[in-house]
């Protein structure tokens, strides 16, 4: 049974354009190669495709530093490949999520060249972050980018401008006018080509607070709020509440206006997800309140380790907090910005925590590669191409390895996605993994995800929240077994290294890993699985 509206529990694949599939030879993926692959993504059993940026750009940050927001980049195709992408997918009962920038535009965008010949004081500067220099002739603050180095960048007549990521990307002034009603005009043109919502990239940052004010730790702020860099969770968690550029309270009523735009669209169910990731973790509610926007990303699954207690804490306290504001959470292990789950938590933990997450209530976000088990790519320091990773002089390597291309068919790299040379290396030990292999499988990490997703259709969706069965604070059985009912399923998932058994009835659903056991009104879990009970 479909969830009402659309989007209330879907499941929603995320595409990075630039991997996914290469229709021309070039070596990078186009709108056309992902057309063409959207029956296999059909038949994956998702609701909706997500597009990571397409637009004009001059590629130095993965095509998040947009040149123009409302035009198709030459590597990517045109409009017209864009309209056909949507009307495919529609076609085949899929909706289209396309991802906006509006925390910064590239410094190709033609605003930030007239910006540049207009100079100090002027209307194209102030949309815009411009200040003059310290007296010493320093940066107006301290803060470091995202990507490493200053937060800031000197043009010739002695300002600096704003740049939370690349130099590449200035900040927009979210406080100007000008920015809003541009803004509002790519929104509308994307709606009206199609489209059926938006991811907001960098959602919390659009309003900025203390742009002259030093921070007593700037490089800890920036590492902190960076989920490839590895940091005491102590210590990430004092630094992201003093974050002075993100989590602004002007941010929402930028939304309240966004969503007053969405809702004018009477005949469509347009939904709005947030790149926001907010601390204390109660601040994302205000997000989705009932004026705002419909969704927004929950982020700490994205570094959780594999153990009861955390995973349980984060389920719970993810589930109450939306509840608050009669809105329901989201669900990701993996993305564009982050090591893929294969990789951080381990293979056969992936599948397992994949199985458990998707029984839960709310949305599904899966990213391209991650129904195959795909663990990070082997990528050599020549080949490197992330900005993070120029930025740091190589200190850090940055999101390529979660970037790889993904590997269709074949015996070696480049698996069929390219007939030319991939944009980045494929590895040869991928072989096993390829769609083409793993589709004649039954009992591969893809085909286990075509399975759960059909019957998360059938037993869980519009089946309400959920209730503990075993966890760190539920039950006795194990301490390294959650267990939830929801409907008429009960999800066990056990987190050891040992056999679990379980007094439980019903039929078997699926398994993500091993044997089940069954008899005598008992179940024995095998290790580092999940399974899935009908009553």
């Amino acid at each position: 049974m479909k969830s009402s509206p659309w989007w209330k529990e879907a499941t929603i694949y995320q595409i990075y354009p630039r991997s996914f599939f290469d229709s021309n030879g070039d070596g990078e993926g186009d709108l056309q190669g992902i057309t063409s692959k959207l029956q296999y993504v059909q038949e994956l059993g998702v609701d909706a495709i997500w597009l990571s940026p397409f637009y004009t750009s001059p590629n130095k940050d993965g095509g998040y530093d947009v040149a123009d927001p409302r035009d198709v980049d030459p590597r990517f195709g045109n409009l017209d490949d864009a309209k056909k992408l949507i009307e495919v997918a529609h076609s085949l009962g899929l909706k289209v999520l396309v991802d906006v920038v509006p925390n910064h535009f590239s410094d190709q965008h033609v605003w930030f060249q007239q910006a540049l010949k207009a100079g100090r004081g002027s209307p194209e500067r102030a949309r815009f972050h411009f200040y003059d220099a310290n007296e010493d002739g320093t940066p107006p603050n301290n803060w470091i980018s995202l990507f490493g180095g200053p937060s800031w960048t000197q043009v010739e007549d002695g300002q600096y401008y704003l740049h939370l990521f690349d130099s590449s990307q200035p900040d927009l002034n979210w406080e100007n006018p000008e920015v809003a009603s541009d803004y509002e005009v790519t929104l509308r043109f994307w709606l009206d080509l199609g489209v059926d919502g938006f991811r907001i990239d960098v959602a919390h940052g659009l309003v900025k607070e203390n742009l002259l004010t030093d921070h007593p730790d700037p490089q800890g702020i920036s590492d902190a709020l960076r989920l490839d860099v590895s940091m005491d969770p102590e210590i990430r968690y004092a630094l992201l509440p003093t974050v002075p550029y993100f989590d602004r309270q002007g941010v929402h009523e930028i939304y309240r206006k966004w969503r007053k735009l969405f809702d004018s669209y009477k005949d469509r169910e347009i939904m709005a997800v947030a790149e926001a990731w907010v601390h204390p973790p109660v601040n994302a509610t205000r997000y989705v309140r009932s004026d705002e926007l419909h969704q927004v990303f929950n982020f700490d699954l994205l570094d959780a380790p594999f153990k009861a207690d955390f995973l349980y804490g984060v389920v719970t306290r993810s589930i109450e907090l939306m509840d608050s504001v009669g809105a329901l959470p989201t669900w990701a292990l993996s993305n564009h910005d982050s090591p893929r789950v294969a990789s951080r938590v381990g293979e056969v933990q992936a599948r397992a925590l994949a199985l458990f997450v998707m029984a839960l209530p709310g949305s599904c976000y899966v990213f391209a590669g991650q129904e195959l088990g795909l663990p990070d790519g082997e990528i050599p320091d020549s080949s490197r191409q992330d900005p993070i990773y120029f930025r740091t002089n190589g200190a850090q390597k940055g999101r390529d390895g979660a970037r790889v291309p993904l590997p269709w068919s074949g015996e070696t790299a480049p698996f069929g996605f390219t007939t030319g040379k991939p944009w980045l290396p494929l590895t040869d030990k991928w072989k096993e993994l390829t769609i083409e292999k793993q589709s004649a499988d039954p009992k591969s990490t893809l085909n286990l995800y075509r399975s759960a997703l059909k019957l998360r259709a059938d037993h869980l969706t519009t089946q309400g929240s959920i209730t503990w069965l075993e966890s760190p604070e539920h039950g006795e059985k194990s301490s390294s077994l959650l267990a939830v009912r929801r409907g008429n399923v009960s999800i066990y998932m056990n987190l050891s290294d040992s056999p679990i058994e379980v007094e439980i009835t019903g039929k078997l659903l699926i398994m993500s890993a091993g044997t089940v056991d069954g008899r005598d009104g008992k179940m024995t879990i095998p290790a580092v699985s999940t399974i899935w009970v009908h009553h």
